[in-house]
């Protein structure tokens, strides 16, 4: 079942427009991607938590541990594969928000439930869990093992047009959106849900569009940039 777990005018009024929407949408809304038939998928959820600080709406993202061996570095929303026992993609997405975040979850509101995503990589089938949160807590990589940091980042910077651009990868045909913000690079499956929802929620501005960087490349490039900052920042 997709759609509104509360009531949308119980919500703060900048989240509404995408907990009334919810009920509406389907998986082709966010991707083109379908399992191939006969292809078994393994259930999983992430927790598309929104926030606010100073009066501005935020959304927690992490960036993957260089040493996992699926999805190294990337960044993402806090998430992962159901285990016996979750009961719902809604108690798997919060179990792994707090492994891997410290987020309290009793602060947390789940508001909707968006279609199932087939992730061919990983072989994912994701529900994404839109949640408000009601009672912010600090939040870290719990286990640098697996998380290599946490950022609430503010959906202004997300919509910044200077932030946004849309990458592809050579020989496969594939292209999507990107965002370089607060020292992430985001792109893939999470760049991907993130453009829809910032549409979908009324929050998107003019970007260019004709700026299509080769992800390997724009990924180095943004690796660079960021020793750069450690070394300034250490001089």
């Amino acid at each position: 079942m997709t759609g509104a777990l509360v009531r949308p005018g119980t919500v703060p009024g900048w989240l509404r427009p995408l907990v009334e929407v919810s009920g509406e949408l389907d998986a082709r809304t966010f991707t083109a991607f379908r399992p191939p038939r006969g292809t078994a998928t393994r259930p999983a959820s992430v927790l598309v938590l929104f926030g606010e600080q100073r009066g501005e709406p935020d959304v927690l993202l992490l960036r993957r541990a260089e040493t996992l061996g699926s999805h190294a570095g990337q960044v993402a929303f806090p998430g992962g594969g159901a285990e016996d026992g979750d009961g719902g993609p809604v108690a798997t997405a919060l179990r792994e928000a707090e492994e891997e975040t410290g987020v309290d979850p009793s602060g947390v509101r789940p508001v909707a439930l968006l279609p199932e995503l087939y992730v061919p990589v990983s072989g994912f089938a994701v529900t994404p869990v839109l949640a408000h949160w009601d009672a912010p807590s600090p939040v870290r990589a719990v286990d640098p093992g697996e998380t290599a940091a946490v950022a609430r980042v503010p959906i202004a910077e997300l919509v910044a047009p200077e932030n946004r651009f849309q990458v592809h990868k050579a020989g496969s045909g594939w292209r999507g959106p990107a965002f370089e913000v607060d020292g992430l690079f985001v792109w893939g499956f999470t760049a991907g849900l993130l453009a829809v929802l910032l549409t979908l929620g009324g929050w998107e501005r003019e970007w260019d569009r004709s700026d299509v960087r080769d992800v390997d490349v724009a990924l180095a490039e943004h690796e660079a940039r960021t020793r750069a900052g450690w070394d300034d920042s250490s001089g």
